[in-house]
C-alpha cells in the first residue's frame, strides 16, 4: 500500500508540474469557475435587456444575434424567442433607465476587463478603462451582426465548413481586438495573439458543442419546465464562455512565458 500510496503521489506531482497542471493552477489562481458564473449572471441580468433594446433600437433582432452565438435549430430558436417578445407599444426608455442600462452592460466588461488584468498582470488605467469597455461594448454588438449576416450568407455558398472556418476567423480577429482594447496597449500585439487563437479555437469549439447540445437541451428543458428552463440552459452556456475565456487567456500568456523563457547556457555545470 506505501509503494501504491508513493507512485500516487509522485504522478500527481508530474501532473501538477507538467504543461496540463500548469494550466490548472493559473486558472485555479484567478478563480475561473467563480468568476465564471458571476460573468453568466450579470450577462442575465445587465446584458441581455441591453442586447434587447439596442437591437430594436437599431432595428435588428436580439434571438437572432443570442442563436448566432450558441449555434441552435429552428426549433430551439423558436423557445429562445419567447424569451425576447417585445411590447408592441410605444416606447417607455426615460433617460434614467438608458443610463441603467449602459452601466449594467458595462460591468460585464468591466468583469471581462478585470479578469484580463488578473492574466496579464496589468494595473487598472483608471478613466481609460470606462472609454474601453463602452468601446468593445459597441464592438461586441457588431461582431454579433456580422457573424450573424456572415454566418447566413456563407452557409447558402460553401456549407458548415465555410460557415466555421468564417467563426473562427472573425472570433480570433475579435478576441484579440479585445485583448488589445481592454488592457489598454498594455501588452504587445504580438504577444497577444496566441491568447485570441486560443480562445478563438475554444470559441469555436463551444459553438460546435453548442449546435450538438444546446439545441436539444433547449427544447427539453422548455417542455419540461417551461421558460425557465431555456434560461437554465443559456446560464450553463454563458458559464462556458466564461471558462473560455479564461481558459484562452490562461493558455496564451503560459505559452508566451515558455516562448520567451531564455534556453540553458550549452556546456553549463552539471545539476548536483
Amino acid at each position: 500500500m506505501d509503494r501504491l500510496d508513493q507512485r500516487r503521489q509522485a504522478a500527481a506531482r508530474r501532473l501538477g508540474s507538467g504543461e496540463a497542471g500548469m494550466v490548472w493552477n493559473r486558472l485555479t489562481a484567478v478563480d475561473f469557475f467563480g468568476n465564471s458564473f458571476q460573468l453568466a449572471a450579470l450577462a442575465i441580468l445587465c446584458f441581455f435587456p441591453f442586447l434587447i433594446v439596442v437591437t430594436a433600437a437599431a432595428g435588428r433582432d436580439a434571438v437572432a444575434v443570442v442563436v448566432g452565438w450558441l449555434g441552435l435549430d429552428q426549433q430551439a430558436a423558436q423557445a429562445v424567442a419567447t424569451l425576447f417578445k417585445t411590447s408592441p407599444g410605444p416606447g417607455t426608455l426615460t433617460v434614467t433607465s438608458a443610463c441603467l442600462l449602459v452601466l449594467g452592460a458595462m460591468a460585464v466588461a468591466g468583469t471581462l476587463q478585470s479578469w484580463y488584468r488578473k492574466v496579464f498582470d496589468v494595473p487598472g488605467g483608471g478613466c481609460r478603462d470606462v472609454a474601453a469597455q463602452l468601446l468593445w461594448l459597441a464592438a461586441l454588438l457588431v461582431y454579433g451582426a456580422v457573424q450573424v449576416e456572415g454566418g447566413r450568407a456563407l452557409g447558402s455558398v460553401g456549407g458548415p465548413v465555410l460557415q466555421g472556418l468564417f467563426g473562427l476567423v472573425l472570433a480570433v480577429v475579435f478576441w484579440w481586438w479585445s485583448l488589445e482594447v481592454l488592457l489598454a496597449g498594455a501588452v504587445r500585439w504580438r504577444a497577444l495573439f496566441p491568447a485570441a487563437l486560443a480562445t478563438g479555437l475554444c470559441w469555436t469549439g463551444l459553438g460546435v458543442f453548442s449546435a450538438l447540445y444546446f439545441s436539444e437541451a433547449i427544447v427539453a428543458n422548455e417542455h419540461s419546465y417551461g421558460p425557465i428552463g431555456v434560461v437554465m440552459t443559456i446560464l450553463s452556456w454563458l458559464v462556458a464562455v466564461g471558462v473560455v475565456v479564461h481558459l484562452g487567456a490562461v493558455v496564451g500568456r503560459l505559452y508566451v512565458e515558455h516562448r520567451d523563457r531564455p534556453a540553458p547556457a550549452a556546456g553549463g555545470p552539471p545539476q548536483g
